[in-house]
């Protein structure tokens, strides 16, 4: 018995992709579409997108057919605070992340003095104003975590945010190394609210402190059942923003992950066996027989 394996999302089928992130025009639901209570690192609905929730409250996330206009875009992912929480005690949060595969990131170059310039942008809007935080974390060697605020200018209005990553000395320094396997190699988390413990970051910066997932102007968003967050259009590159990398259904379905049996028969018969597997992604078994 032969077992072949198709090369991971940002290998051979992905020659020329762009965007290392999967799955960000939110355009596959695989659980289902309707809105699903988030929980301690779960996948409530949108593949690839876990949720952390440890407030006193609770929210949702569903797939929504909202987007912004004119942008091509067909779903966007929807957040909705259901049970409000409006003083967090210190070690409580809310977040969303998408975990990135190590082994798909080693053209980064972290861990040398090459390490490559990343530029995350994605659409969101929301009913709540103000200020939020992204946060990339790199777990592997020395831990490290860089953060930057992005404003929700207008309320119920689709912004676009342009966010430059550049490596610093934790980066450049072989203890900023990402290993070359299936691992995690980098999350990247928006966040929604978190309390003291996790607020002491400074803006744009890497920092080798776990603890710094957001600044101070971090806004509690779990204060209001009235909250609501879109997300879409979310672009991860090496060097400067591009447009969106529209890619087909069948495309993004084989970077949710795909695995290839070749089950060889002792005639003229053969048994192909396909399993779309994921962290975050249902299973569905093609059989067919091939002459």
């Amino acid at each position: 018995m032969a077992l072949s394996k198709i090369p991971p999302a940002g290998q051979a089928q992905y020659a020329g992709a762009r965007n290392l992130i999967i799955n960000g025009g939110m355009t596959i639901a695989a659980r289902g579409t309707s809105a699903v209570a988030a929980g301690a690192g779960t996948y409530p609905s949108i593949d690839r997108l876990k949720c952390y929730e440890s407030t006193d409250g609770a929210f949702t996330l569903e797939q929504s057919t909202t987007v912004p206009s004119g942008q091509g875009f067909s779903n966007s992912a929807k957040f909705v605070v259901t049970t409000a929480d409006t003083s967090l005690a210190a070690g409580q949060y809310a977040q969303a992340t998408q975990v990135i595969e190590a082994q798909n990131l080693q053209h980064l170059n972290y861990g040398t003095s090459s390490a490559k310039t990343l530029t995350l942008s994605f659409w969101c809007r929301s009913s709540k104003t103000g200020t939020y935080c992204i946060t990339i974390v790199k777990e592997d060697s020395t831990a490290t975590h860089y953060v930057k605020e992005f404003s929700i200018s207008s309320a119920d209005t689709w912004e676009k945010k342009t966010i430059t990553i550049e490596p610093d000395s934790n980066i450049t320094a072989s203890a900023g190394a990402i290993a070359n396997d299936n691992g995690a190699g980098l999350y990247v988390y928006w966040n929604f609210a978190q309390g003291s413990t996790y607020t002491g970051a400074t803006d744009d910066a890497w920092s080798t402190n776990t603890n710094h997932f957001a600044t101070t102007n971090q806004v509690n968003w779990m204060d209001s059942t009235s909250n609501d967050f879109y997300l879409t259009g979310v672009q991860l590159e090496v060097g400067e923003a591009s447009d969106f990398e529209h890619r087909s259904l069948g495309m993004s379905c084989l970077g949710v992950r795909g695995i290839i049996k070749k089950l060889i028969g002792q005639q003229t018969n053969c048994l192909l066996f396909i399993d779309f597997i994921t962290q975050g992604c249902h299973i569905t078994s093609f059989l067919f027989f091939v002459r």
